[in-house]
Formats: C-alpha cells, structure tokens, sequence
C-alpha cells in the first residue's frame, strides 16, 4: 500500500527556496510611474531594508506600476509607508498620493513580526484596490508546501508567495498533498500514514488541530474543494488502482466517480456551476487530461495538445496544465485554456515549468520552473503578460497548493 503512494509522490520532486530574487520577463507595456517613500524610523535595518525591497517587489509584480527612484520627474503617484516596531509588534500606515492629493491613508498592525511579507503583501494590495487598478487579491493569501526533509519524512509549510516567510505546520513521518479546505484559508487537507494506512486529515489552523476525514488502502489524495467547502474530490485506489472519488462532508457519502481499469488521479471541479470535472488519465497510453459531467461515467479527451499532459488546475472555465514538448527533451511547458471554446494559450517557455495552480482570483499562476540546475518559484500574470521568478534553493517540494 505504501509503495503506491510514495510512486505516485514520485511524480512531484522539485527544489526548496529562501531568499526572494524577482525577475520579470515580456516587458514593454507603458505602467504608471510610483515612487516609493519609506519614512519609517526604525532601529532594525535589516528590517527595513527587507520591508522596502518587498514593498517595491510586490508593486512590481501587481503589474500595475513602473516603480522609479525618488526624486524621479512625472511620476503619476506616491507610495509613502512608515513602519514601526515594538517588541514582535509591526505597526504601518500607508498613505498613496496622485498630484500631491491623497488617495488612500490606511492602517494595519501585525502582532508577530516574522510575518512581515504578508504586512508588506496586504498594504500592496489594499492600495492597487483603492486605486481602482487591476485587483491583486491573491498577494497576501498563503502558499501551502510539502517538502521532504529525509527518507520517508516530509513537512507541511506555510509560505507567502516569495517564500520569505516560512512556518512548519505539520511535522514528523509522511506528510504529503496539503489542500486549502477553504476560501478564507483557515483550515487544510493532507495524506499521512496511520498505522501504515493512507488517511486524509484535515488541519484547522485556529485551533491547531487535525482531524480524520478518510482512510484507503492504496493511497487517498485530496485534489480538489468545492466552493462551499463541502465536497472534496479525492483520489483513491482501494484495490491499488487509482480512481476518482467524490466526498459529501456533510452525509459522509464517497461516490465513486471514474471506473477506469488504469490510473485516473489530479480531479478538479470546473464550469461556473462546478457540474464537470477534469483529471490526469494513461487511457490513452500516456498522461492526458480528460473532461466528465459529474453523475455521469462517460469521460472525454479534454487536451488534444501534447503526449505528456501531468498536472491540471482550474478556474472557471479555465484549466491550466502542464505539457511536455515534442522533440524537445525535458522540456514543459505551462498552457491555458478554455473548455468553452478553441483558446489555447502558452504560457512559459524553456527548462522544465511543472505543477501549475491558479490563484483565487484566476489572474495569476503559480508553478515551477526548473532550467539547467537552477530552480524557481514562478508567478505569471496572466493578463498582464508578465512572469516573475522566486529561486528554489533549499530542499525538495513535493506539491504545492495556493
């Protein structure tokens, strides 16, 4: 039973990060200029200068603005921040002007200071909000991470999206595919061992605590949540063979949703009114992603692009997934599409650019890019064009959710 599992873990081994280095690629368009003031009378410089470089990282990766230096001529606004400290107490206020007129003046106060970034994120987000620009509600919401840390050992972190900041959550033995359980973030799925059998917990965060949801022998993997939170689309293999299953939180009620007699994994609810479902299928001879209205068994071919189609996400009426590129060896690339029409977009290019997951808003994507030895964290903004790289340094991540 376990060596289902750890074959299908297998499939996802990428590389840990530390320091945030952005680079931003498909530039051209003509942004707003913002200047940034930091007016913050701080003691700890090494905070300072972090807390301004995330700052200036996150308005340039909102894609709304050309940060430009202090001082610089027709710049259109102002971004002017004080932060202060007190013990593991962050205060910031936040003022944005245009034209010498105040836009917004907002205050926010953090009560551990080791969770700057998400100071940082929010501030970045509140003021692109207030602006009336392209909406980043994304930036501030937590990067769920599995890394193994040794042989059949793995931990559950909780990251912000440049991998600043970093929280083990669930530590000791196999801890693998953590899934956000909700909108608000406050509780996760994730696959471990108890006595040696593949079991689904569930995390809440506010009380510290895992619960049991369900156990199979084989493997159990929460892939997927529906918007209210009550169903969970799970891949099970009771009799070793990968199916996908639908679980009711509230009846208790698993259905099973795929009878294929090869691997069927990775489902995801999409449509506006989460009534289909996508998921990872050989039944074709190698991994493809097909399509499946949900009370129906019958699946269709939802990817006519490429012969290694691994990792799917959806949003809407949206998947994006990752491909393997004919005639160039080990090279994937990320694609989007719309199961309502003919649009099929690439989105990377070069190296290796693996498990793709959409941000909450649909407007941006995270994977990662491998390319020679090094490895990064990858953000594209979708309709912005644009892609930014955070390096992988440290570690090996198993899977990542968003």
């Amino acid at each position: 039973m376990r060596k289902i599992l750890l074959v299908f873990l297998a499939i996802f081994s990428v590389v840990w990060a530390e320091d945030p280095v952005i680079d931003v690629v498909n530039k051209g368009v003509v942004l707003p200029k913002i200047i940034v003031k930091d007016n913050s009378n701080l003691s700890d410089a090494n905070l300072k200068r972090s807390f301004y470089n995330m700052i200036v990282n996150d308005l340039k990766v909102s894609s709304n603005f050309e940060v430009v230096d202090e001082g610089s001529e027709n710049s259109n606004y102002t971004f002017e921040y004080a932060l202060t400290k007190n013990g593991e107490k962050l205060n910031l206020n936040i003022k944005i002007k245009a034209g010498g007129a105040e836009k917004s003046n907002q205050d926010y106060t953090l009560n551990k200071v080791e969770q700057y970034p998400f100071l940082a994120h929010k501030g970045v987000k509140d003021s692109v909000q207030f602006l009336g620009l392209a909406p980043v509600e994304w930036m501030d919401h937590k990067i769920l991470i599995a890394r193994t840390n040794s042989s059949k050992r793995s931990q559950i972190i909780m990251a912000d999206y440049t991998l600043t900041y970093q929280r083990v959550i669930v530590d000791g033995g196999l801890n693998l595919f953590p899934k956000w359980a909700n909108e608000e973030q406050t509780m996760f799925y994730y696959t471990a061992y108890d006595h040696d059998k593949p079991t689904l917990f569930r995390f809440d965060l506010t009380s510290n605590k895992a619960s049991k949801i369900l156990s199979s022998g084989g493997m159990v993997v929460a892939s997927d949540v529906n918007k209210k939170g009550d169903k969970i689309l799970v891949t099970m293999a009771p009799q070793d063979q990968p199916d996908v299953y639908l679980y009711d939180l509230n009846s208790k009620n698993l259905s099973k949703l795929t009878n294929y007699s090869g691997i069927d994994v990775n489902a995801n609810f999409i449509g506006e009114d989460e009534s289909k479902v996508v998921f990872v299928s050989d039944r074709l001879g190698y991994p493809n992603i097909f399509i499946q209205n949900l009370g129906s068994t019958s699946a269709e071919q939802a990817v006519f692009h490429g012969r290694n189609n691994s990792a799917v996400s959806t949003y809407k009426d949206f998947l994006v997934y990752s491909s393997r590129e004919p005639k160039q060896a080990g090279v994937f690339n990320i694609y989007l599409m719309s199961i309502k029409s003919d649009y099929i977009r690439q989105l990377s290019a070069n190296g290796k650019n693996l498990f793709p997951r959409f941000s909450s808003d649909g407007g941006s994507i995270v994977f990662i890019k491998h390319l020679g030895n090094q490895s990064a964290l990858g953000v594209i903004r979708v309709n912005a064009n644009k892609t930014f790289y955070f390096p992988l340094k440290v570690g090996k991540i198993q899977s990542i959710d968003w």
